[in-house]
């Protein structure tokens, strides 16, 4: 059936678009409730942050821009709108909520832009996009939590906003493997390439050496 699937969808949507010029990394709110097996957003996805954390390291010693974002609500949620009144999760982001922090082992480092947000997407209601664009990126590399959620919304809205879009796979979670196969599969379908932590890293370092010549 997969087979099926696959064949199915190439008669229509099997174009690469590949990378940019002037790449940028974002990782979505890696956000510790999500690796806190008491918190309700427990989602196992140790390895994705693992992927996203090799990856930034690598964008650092490249001179790639490098995004953080985080998911933070007012005391009550009103900030939060209709997202916070249907996805009750989203209480775990209230400020000063212990699982609402970054991650322990990401830690944002000097020179980091962290974007700050309440809807799913990186772009919706925040700076970004204008950011991105006066620092002249063309090429948005999203990696995060969770594939189904705020990667997927941040994806679409990337591509929307003009930026050629990858989605690194192993860079990526989800509190179950069938929406995170699923959105990957649509999102390379439609909106961006999903690509390999190793092509990404390759990329990057391409990048650094054409920009020391």
């Amino acid at each position: 059936m997969a087979q099926d699937l696959d064949e199915n969808y190439k008669i229509a949507y099997d174009n690469k678009v590949g990378f940019g010029r002037s790449p940028a990394l974002v990782l979505i709110d890696f956000a510790q409730g999500y690796f806190d097996p008491d918190c309700v957003l427990y989602a196992g996805v140790d390895r994705a942050l693992a992927s996203a954390l090799r990856i930034r390291k690598v964008a650092h010693e490249q001179g790639i821009p490098v995004i953080l974002t985080e998911v933070t609500y007012q005391k009550g949620g009103l900030n939060g709108g209709r997202f916070f009144e249907k996805a009750k999760p989203l209480s775990c982001f209230v400020n000063g909520q212990k699982t609402a922090q970054f991650a322990k082992d990401l830690v944002p480092q000097d020179g980091e832009i962290i974007v700050s947000k309440q809807y799913p997407s990186a772009f919706f209601g925040t700076s970004l996009a204008s950011t991105l664009t006066a620092m002249g990126i063309d090429n948005v590399i999203l990696t995060g939590l969770t594939t189904s959620g705020c990667v997927r919304a941040s994806c679409v809205d990337s591509m929307s906003h003009g930026f050629t879009t990858s989605v690194v796979r192993e860079a990526c979670g989800d509190r179950h493997p069938a929406p995170h196969e699923a959105n990957l599969f649509d999102m390379n379908a439609k909106y961006a390439d999903v690509v390999s932590e190793d092509e990404v890293i390759a990329f990057f370092r391409t990048i650094g050496r054409e920009a020391s010549r």
